[in-house]
């Protein structure tokens, strides 16, 4: 199992911050592990949605079908898929205010026997990269 977070201080509102973070339409702009959506994008998430996203993480695409677990605006959005070879992921996505404005933070589950050992850590040190930059990007989309 894999577990990593990142987080990320923004000068800016939680709802401006919000409306970025949890829209679907925008990850193409920000989160370096998305590569493409396949099939409808809803233009907002809600609890029991569900979307196709084509993940790269390590050089190995990984195709996705996730649920929206949870989604309480402008705080908190969970979702959960499983992809191939039984790869279960868990994403929450969070905003909170704070002295600069808000943070906003990814805190990401990979489970599944392919994540265990030297592979598991390998992903958790890919992962954990790959969030960084997913939010230092995400700083200069609000910028």
């Amino acid at each position: 199992m894999g577990q990593i977070s990142a987080s990320v201080e923004l000068p800016a509102s939680p709802e401006k911050v919000w409306a970025e973070f949890s829209n679907p339409n925008n990850f193409e702009k920000w989160l370096t592990i998305h590569t493409k959506w396949s099939g409808e994008v809803p233009s907002e998430f809600a609890v029991g949605s569900k979307v196709t996203e084509v993940v790269t993480l390590m050089g190995m695409a990984n195709k996705i079908e996730w649920t929206v677990d949870k989604y309480d605006a402008p705080n908190s959005l969970s979702i959960s898929g499983t992809g191939m070879a039984g790869v279960k992921v868990k994403f929450d996505l969070s905003v909170q205010p704070s002295d600069a404005g808000s943070t906003a933070t990814i805190d990401a589950e990979f489970t599944g026997q392919m994540i265990v050992g030297a592979l598991g850590k390998a992903v958790e040190k890919d992962g954990k990269k790959n969030l960084d930059q997913s939010l230092a990007k995400f700083a200069e989309l609000l910028g």
